[in-house]
C-alpha cells in the first residue's frame, strides 16, 4: 500500500477502506509518512469530502493511535465539553465550574488555538502559573476534590490527531466535517467521558458558515459517539458575530470571570446556559426548568465563581486578577477603532476579527511558538448596533505597537455599515440528542 495511491483515489472523489485509512493514520503517527504526503491527502479529503463510513474509520482509527485516559479513580458520571471552535468563544471557563458546581464531575482534555479560532489551554494558561500539563494521578485527584480540571491534550491520546491538528492549521484544510468530527471524536473519545457535550458553531467566524451544515456535522458527531457507548448531545451556536466583548487569551478569561459574578453579554450567556443544561440532562442530574434554576443558583450565589478559582488554584494558577479587576494587567499598547460612519452595524466579518486578534500576537506564527497572553480585542459596538463617527467599535490590545495599524486596517474592512437596522440570526440554531 502507498501513499500516492491513496492521495489519487481520494483525489478522483473515491472512498478510502478502513484498511488504507488505517495504514494512513499508522504512517502520520509513526513519522513514515512524510509531511508533504499528509497534507496532499488533507487537502483532497477537503476537496471531495470523506462519507460518514469513512469518518467513522478515520475516527476510531486516530483513538487507536494512542491511549485513552483512565478515569477509573474518578467515581461516578464523568463529563467533557467541546466547541468546534470561535471567535470569544470562552464558554468552557463559565460552564465547567457552573456544572462542577451543580455536582457533575468534568475531566476535561482541551487544545491550543487553531485557524483564527481560540484554544481553551492557552486562555487558561494566561493566568499566571496554571499548569495544564499534568499526570493522570493529579488530574484524577484535582477531578474528585474540586469536581473538575482542564489539561492539555498529552502525545499518548491520539498523537496522530495531535499531528494532524497542527498540520491543518498551517494548510488551510481544516474547515471539513469529516475532518473536524474525527478530530474532535478521537479525542473526546479517547478522554473516556461518559457524558460528551458539542458547541457546533456557524457563522462568518466558524469554520462551517452554514447552519445546516453545522447542524449535519452534530448529527454526525452525536452518531459517532453513541456508536462508541456515550451520552452525547450537541447545541448548533451562531459565530456571525463574536461571543461577548472580549477576544483573546487573558480578555476572555477576565470576561469569563465577570460572566461567573453577574455581569454577562447576553449572548455569552445564552450560549453557557444551554451548554450547562445539556451536561446536567445527558448526565440525569437535572433537565428542562429545573436545570436551569439550578444554573441561575449556582452563578447568583458565587459558587461557580468560587468552583473556577478552585480549580485555577489546584492547577497551580493565581487568581488574584480573577478575582480584582482593579489588579488585571493589559498589555502596553492599544487603540481605538473607530466606527468612521453613522448608521448601524450591518455585518462583522468575524473569522477576519479573529485573524486580526492573531495579528496583535496572539496566535503561534510557528509549531512551537509562543503567544501574547494580554494581545486581543475588546468588542464595544457589535452587529446591529447604532453607531456616530466617532463612536469606539474596537479596541485593540497588543505588547508591540508596530502591530497596531496594520490590524486596524484590517480591521476596518471587516466591518460593513448600513442605515438600517440588521435582523439578527438567533444565538442558537438548534440541538441534536438533548
Amino acid at each position: 500500500m502507498r501513499m500516492y495511491d491513496l492521495i489519487h483515489k481520494k483525489k478522483e472523489g473515491k472512498a478510502l477502506t478502513a484498511e488504507e485509512i488505517d495504514f494512513f493514520v499508522k504512517g502520520v503517527t509513526s513519522g513514515e509518512i512524510p509531511d508533504s504526503q499528509t497534507a496532499a491527502l488533507l487537502m483532497a479529503i477537503c476537496l471531495k469530502n470523506m462519507d460518514d463510513r469513512e469518518a467513522t474509520d478515520l475516527t476510531l482509527s486516530m483513538l487507536a493511535s494512542g491511549e485513552s485516559a483512565d478515569l477509573s479513580a474518578i467515581p461516578g458520571i464523568k463529563a467533557d465539553k467541546h466547541s468546534t471552535g470561535g471567535v470569544g468563544d470562552s464558554t468552557t471557563p463559565v460552564v465547567i465550574p457552573t456544572v462542577a458546581a451543580c455536582g457533575l464531575k468534568v475531566a476535561k482534555m482541551s487544545g491550543r488555538a487553531l485557524g483564527h479560532t481560540g484554544g481553551t489551554i492557552d486562555k487558561l494558561e494566561s493566568v499566571p502559573g496554571t499548569r495544564t500539563e499534568l499526570s493522570t494521578e493529579e488530574f484524577a485527584e484535582i477531578v474528585n476534590s474540586v469536581g473538575a480540571a482542564v489539561v492539555a491534550q498529552t502525545g499518548t491520546l491520539c498523537p496522530a490527531d495531535k499531528k494532524l491538528y497542527a498540520l491543518r492549521d498551517f494548510t488551510a484544510t481544516v474547515e471539513n466535517n469529516a475532518l473536524i468530527a474525527s478530530s474532535i471524536m478521537s479525542k473526546k473519545l479517547a478522554s473516556s467521558a461518559d457524558v460528551i457535550m458539542l458547541d457546533v458553531k456557524y457563522g462568518s467566524g466558524a469554520f462551517i458558515k452554514d447552519p445546516e451544515d453545522a447542524m449535519e456535522l452534530a448529527r454526525l458527531m452525536v452518531r459517532i459517539g453513541e456508536g462508541a457507548g456515550r451520552r452525547v448531545g450537541a447545541i448548533i451556536s451562531s459565530m456571525d458575530v463574536p461571543l461577548g466583548r472580549a477576544v483573546g487569551n487573558a480578555l476572555e478569561m477576565y470576561e469569563a470571570a465577570d460572566i461567573l459574578c453577574g455581569k454577562a453579554p447576553e449572548d455569552k450567556l445564552q450560549v453557557c446556559v444551554a451548554l450547562c443544561a445539556g451536561m446536567l440532562t445527558l448526565a440525569g442530574i437535572a433537565k428542562g426548568e429545573e436545570a436551569k434554576k439550578m444554573i441561575a443558583e449556582k452563578l447568583e450565589s458565587g459558587e461557580a465563581f468560587n468552583k473556577l478559582s478552585e480549580m485555577l488554584e489546584a492547577q497551580g494558577g493565581d487568581t488574584t486578577e480573577l478575582r480584582n479587576p482593579a489588579k488585571r494587567r493589559y498589555a502596553p499598547y492599544k487603540m481605538e477603532l473607530k466606527a468612521g460612519e453613522c448608521g448601524y452595524i450591518y455585518s462583522m466579518n468575524t473569522e477576519e476579527i479573529g485573524l486580526c486578534e492573531g495579528m496583535l500576537g496572539s496566535s503561534r506564527t510557528s509549531l512551537d511558538g509562543s503567544v501574547d497572553f494580554l494581545a486581543g480585542l475588546e468588542i464595544i459596538k457589535k452587529t446591529g448596533d447604532k453607531v456616530s463617527p466617532d463612536d469606539t467599535v474596537i479596541i485593540l490590545h497588543t505588547s508591540d505597537e508596530k502591530l497596531l495599524m496594520p490590524a486596524a486596517e484590517r480591521l476596518k474592512k471587516a466591518i460593513c455599515y448600513s442605515a438600517e437596522k440588521p435582523v439578527l440570526p438567533p444565538v442558537i440554531y438548534g440541538t441534536v440528542g438533548i
